[in-house]
């Protein structure tokens, strides 16, 4: 257990970075990391669920996915802002719910996922805003778009719990087509996460849905 912590802690100081540089690089870098991020998972997906009936439906929707990843990062500064956001909260929804899970363990969340807790619920949210707000600073220090954009405290809150609940769902629902394919992780890629859709099962739901949300705002 302690090897698994060790290793997923030291994945992530290496992975989060050479993500967030792509992200913020932009341009035909980026389109080069989601094309390797689409043919990766969907290889994942395929060895997971080949000869299923939710084979194709999978390959289609990390396809959009990945295309709502591009939309969303865009061009321009704006852009640029609202993604980082969205990643920042699907990342703290991870480290939150592992954490807390680990440390206070408690009552089962659902039977999809063994080791989801509500305890890791409650820590996913609040990592999220803490996140959020470090990330908000730090982003506010060099430009002005935080009170340009983000104009309610209120609305600000909802939208990070709103994009933290939809990681959850997306992490237990490719935990349901493990289940149902009988294998604990969807590769080996990373130490400490298994493959690239256990590191990125949240995210590849929150992108859309918060794609859609900004698309509504903007």
């Amino acid at each position: 257990m302690k090897n698994e912590t060790f290793n997923r802690f030291l994945s992530s100081i290496i992975v989060i970075p050479i993500t967030f540089f792509f992200i913020i690089k932009g341009s035909i870098l980026f389109i080069f990391f989601l094309s390797i991020f689409f043919i990766a998972s969907s290889y994942e997906w395929k060895k997971m669920t080949e000869k299923k009936p939710y084979f194709i439906p999978g390959i289609i929707f990390l396809f959009l996915s990945t295309y709502s990843a591009y939309l969303m990062r865009g061009y321009d500064i704006e852009n640029l802002f609202f993604f980082l956001v969205v990643i920042v909260v699907c990342i703290a929804t991870d480290i939150g719910g592992y954490t807390f899970g680990k440390i206070f363990k408690g009552p089962k969340l659902t039977k999809i996922s063994p080791n989801k807790t509500y305890s890791g619920m409650l820590g996913s949210f609040i990592f999220s805003i803490i996140f959020v707000n470090i990330f908000l600073f730090f982003w506010d220090k060099k430009i002005y778009l935080v009170e340009s954009i983000i104009l309610e405290n209120t609305f600000h809150l909802v939208l990070i719990l709103s994009i933290s609940l939809v990681s959850q769902i997306g992490d237990l629902f490719i935990s349901y087509f493990k289940r149902l394919s009988k294998v604990k992780n969807t590769g080996k890629l990373i130490p400490g996460h298994g493959g690239l859709l256990d590191r990125v099962d949240g995210m590849i739901f929150a992108v859309p849905y918060s794609y859609l949300i900004f698309k509504i705002l903007l």
